[in-house]
């Protein structure tokens, strides 16, 4: 069966584990958050697709007309795009999708939100790392009931405005999600103080 994303996916081997979906930010690829991500979750299913538009050779999972201006209509497209790939990977590998819990850092973390905001079923759970508000759309009333999302943000962050976070919670919460929110005293980059909370949030998870 052939998956529309060039991808990384690797068997879990603690069944309690929920499977990851692993997003990575602009220039990276599918092999830029499998060390996190085995640091978080040792045992957990990971599939991890490398962004399919490229910014001057710098991979991303959607386009902008410029930093921190987005066009709706590019957005939704790529995240109903990355959505359908989802779905095609749980059937082929067979990894319980209801569990999924994204781990995304920057562009990842924003087209996990998209996710959330446009096709909440493909998601369990999400962890955003730096995310902004690229679609400014509540979740859909009930779509997030019973999904957890942690958002971390850095609270000297020159990309990420410092209301977006804030914002975008809300926007979560309107569907329903429940949502721990998260300033550490950081840039873009992360910290240890972001791993310390993920590993935290994520042993917490009732998935």
């Amino acid at each position: 069966m052939a998956l529309s994303y060039h991808h990384v996916f690797q068997a879990g081997t603690d069944p309690a584990a929920a499977p990851l979906l692993l997003l990575h930010g602009t220039g990276g690829d599918e092999n830029d958050l499998l060390p996190l991500a085995r640091k978080l979750a040792p045992g957990a299913a990971v599939l991890s697709p490398r962004g399919d538009v490229s910014e001057h050779g710098a991979r991303r999972f959607f386009a902008r007309l410029a930093e921190g201006i987005f066009d709706p209509a590019e957005v939704t497209r790529r995240t109903h795009a990355l959505a359908d790939f989802v779905q095609a990977a749980a059937t082929h590998y067979g990894f319980d999708a209801t569990r999924l819990t994204a781990l995304g850092f920057s562009n990842g973390a924003n087209i996990a939100a998209a996710l959330l905001q446009l096709r909440p079923a493909t998601l369990g759970a999400a962890l955003l790392l730096r995310s902004m508000i690229v679609l400014d759309t509540p979740a859909a009333s009930g779509s997030l009931t019973g999904k957890r999302v942690l958002m971390l943000n850095g609270s000297a962050d020159p990309i990420v405005p410092l209301d977006h976070p804030t914002r975008l919670a809300a926007l979560f919460c309107a569907g329903g999600a429940e949502v721990t929110q998260t300033f550490v005293h950081a840039s873009h980059g992360l910290i240890a103080a972001d791993l310390a909370a993920a590993s935290a949030w994520l042993a917490d998870s009732s998935l």
